[in-house]
C-alpha cells in the first residue's frame, strides 16, 4: 500500500517540461532572421527609456510593476500589426481580470520614424472597446534605434526592413512584475483563457488568489500546440490519493472500534 501511494503521488505531481527546462536539457532553438527565438526566463533590460503617447520619457522599470502583455508593431504596417492590436483589444475586452490592477498592456513600435503623436493617433483606434478609466493601462511607446534594438533582441523578436515596410512575426509575450519573460503566445487572435493563464504564471512571486493557484496547478502550457491544456494525470492522481486517504482512515477507524 505504501509503495502504491508513493507511485501515485509521483504521477500526480510530475510537471511538464517548460521552455526553460527544455533549454537546460540541451534543446537548442533554431536561429531565425524573421521570427521569434524564445528567451523564456530571461529578464528584459528595464532601464531602457522610451516616449509614451504623451511624449513623456519613461523607462520600462517605471512602467512594469505588474504582469504585462507586450507586443511589437509599427504604426504604418499594412498587414499584421493592425489585426494583432485588434486581437489584443478583443481579448482584453473579454477577460475577467482587471486591466490596470492585475495586468497591463505595452505596445512598442520598432520603427524609429514613429512618433508619440502617431502612437496617440493609433491608440485611439484600438482602445475603444476598453472602458475609459482603463485606457491609460494600454501604453504605446516609441524610441531610438539603440533602445528598440536592445528590447527586441532581449525578447528574441527578429524583424527585417523591406523597403518602407518590415517583415516581422505576430506574437505577444507576457512578462512578470520583475520583467522576466514568462510566456509567448502566437497568432493574431488569442483565447481569453490562454492569456489569463499566462498572466497567472507571470504573477509568481506576488500574492495570488486561491482560484489562480488551482488553475495554475490544473493547466500547463503545451509548447507543441502553443496553448494551455488540462493536466489530467495530475487531477486523476490527486483524486486517487484523496480516496486512498479516505479509505485508510475508514479502515483505521474500524480497526480501532474492533
Amino acid at each position: 500500500m505504501r509503495h502504491l501511494i508513493t507511485a501515485l503521488m509521483l504521477i500526480a505531481f510530475l510537471p511538464m517540461l517548460s521552455g526553460q527546462e527544455l533549454k537546460t536539457a540541451g534543446y537548442q532553438q533554431k536561429e531565425v532572421e524573421i521570427g521569434v527565438v524564445e528567451h523564456l526566463g530571461d529578464t528584459i533590460p528595464l532601464d531602457l527609456w522610451f516616449l509614451n503617447e504623451q511624449g513623456e520619457q519613461v523607462t520600462l522599470r517605471q512602467l512594469i510593476d505588474k504582469p504585462t502583455i507586450m507586443s511589437f508593431v509599427y504604426f504604418d504596417c499594412p498587414n499584421l500589426c493592425s489585426p494583432l492590436m485588434d486581437g489584443i483589444a478583443d481579448v482584453v475586452s473579454k477577460m475577467d481580470m482587471s486591466l490596470g490592477t492585475e495586468y497591463q498592456v505595452i505596445t512598442i513600435s520598432f520603427n524609429t520614424s514613429d512618433t508619440p503623436e502617431k502612437a496617440k493617433e493609433k491608440k485611439v483606434n484600438f482602445v475603444q472597446r476598453i472602458s475609459k478609466e482603463h485606457q491609460k493601462d494600454w501604453i504605446y511607446l516609441t524610441g531610438t534605434q539603440e533602445n528598440i534594438s536592445a528590447i527586441t533582441a532581449a525578447a528574441g523578436y527578429r524583424y527585417q526592413p523591406q523597403g518602407l515596410d518590415f517583415a516581422h512575426p505576430s506574437v505577444i509575450m507576457v512578462v512578470s512584475p520583475a520583467g522576466k519573460i514568462t510566456r509567448y503566445l502566437y497568432g493574431l487572435t488569442y483565447l481569453p483563457f490562454d492569456v489569463r493563464m499566462a498572466i497567472v504564471e507571470a504573477q509568481k512571486g506576488i500574492a495570488r488568489p486561491t482560484s489562480n493557484r488551482i488553475l495554475e496547478y490544473c493547466f500547463a502550457y503545451n509548447p507543441a500546440s502553443k496553448t494551455y491544456t488540462l493536466q489530467v494525470t495530475r487531477i486523476v492522481g490527486v483524486i486517487t490519493i484523496f480516496f486512498l486517504i479516505v479509505i485508510m482512515i475508514v479502515l483505521l477507524v474500524r480497526r480501532r472500534k474492533k
